[in-house]
């Protein structure tokens, strides 16, 4: 999720690219909630820190505590900064499926939010701006 909002925000502009600590399949519950934001990640691989090519990047934001720990081994001998979001893990949630979307849904709009401060501030502070517009101009329930 985290990846494709950076895609989505940033373009090219950003390059971003996600790894796991372990190799899946990708989530189909991330895949639904994605989608009801416009964003399809339906053709997303899952991948591994093993896979990743690229070994020269600016910035690892980590989600897990086994993450974290993997970027700090992943980058001991690289100028690279390594920042940890602690992030609930939602495949972990049990219950009725409500409970498990919202879960989803919870960290899908945390890292939204995140993402958006993180990499450029202004993004967040325009979006804000044009919500309160629209809910200003808007016209009253009859």
């Amino acid at each position: 999720m985290a990846e494709a909002f950076g895609r989505h925000y940033f373009g090219r502009s950003v390059y971003f690219a996600s790894a796991g600590v372990r190799s899946g399949e990708l989530d189909p519950i991330a895949v639904a909630v994605m989608d009801e934001v416009g964003i399809d990640i339906s053709s997303h691989r899952p991948h591994t820190f093993a896979d990743l090519e690229d070994a020269s990047f600016d910035l690892i934001l980590t989600l897990s505590p086994e993450a974290h720990h993997k970027a700090l081994e992943f980058t001991r001998t690289l100028a690279t900064d390594v920042v940890y979001w602690p992030t609930l893990d939602p495949s972990v949630i049990e219950g009725s499926r409500d409970r498990v979307l919202d879960a989803y849904r919870s960290v899908r709009d945390t890292l939204a939010a995140r993402i958006k401060v993180f990499f450029d501030p202004r993004l967040a502070t325009l979006q804000e701006e044009a919500g309160r517009s629209s809910i200003a101009g808007g016209s009253k329930p009859e």
